[in-house]
């Protein structure tokens, strides 16, 4: 009978173990519906009352000076990278007249 012992006594401290973590689930579960319904709530008649920030459009300040700033440094930029485009093209195309001699160009 010694040997029934050992099974039994284990199956009784795992179903112990058992229903203690399904009890403490199940009340965790139950707490966390009973707290989101309560802030579901809240969340539903406080929008009644509070009224919206301004909008992110409405909360930019726009000022004449950065705005000529901005302008500036955008035509400086667009000014460089044209530059730039156009030193490339003059040394793509003296690398053609040193490679092939004479003047070429292509079809564009």
């Amino acid at each position: 009978m010694s040997f029934l012992v050992g099974p039994i006594s284990g199956a009784l401290v795992a179903g112990g173990v058992y229903y203690g973590f399904s009890t403490m689930i199940q009340s965790s579960t139950e707490r966390h519906r009973t707290d989101l319904h309560l802030l579901s709530r809240r969340l539903v008649d406080a929008s009644a009352t509070v009224p919206a920030p301004p909008s992110a459009s409405e909360r930019i300040h726009h000022s004449q000076f950065n705005t000529l700033l901005k302008s500036k440094w955008n035509t400086q930029l667009g000014n460089l990278f044209d530059g730039v485009r156009e030193l490339d093209e003059k040394a793509v195309d003296w690398t053609k007249r040193v490679l092939y001699g004479g003047d070429v160009k292509e079809d564009q």
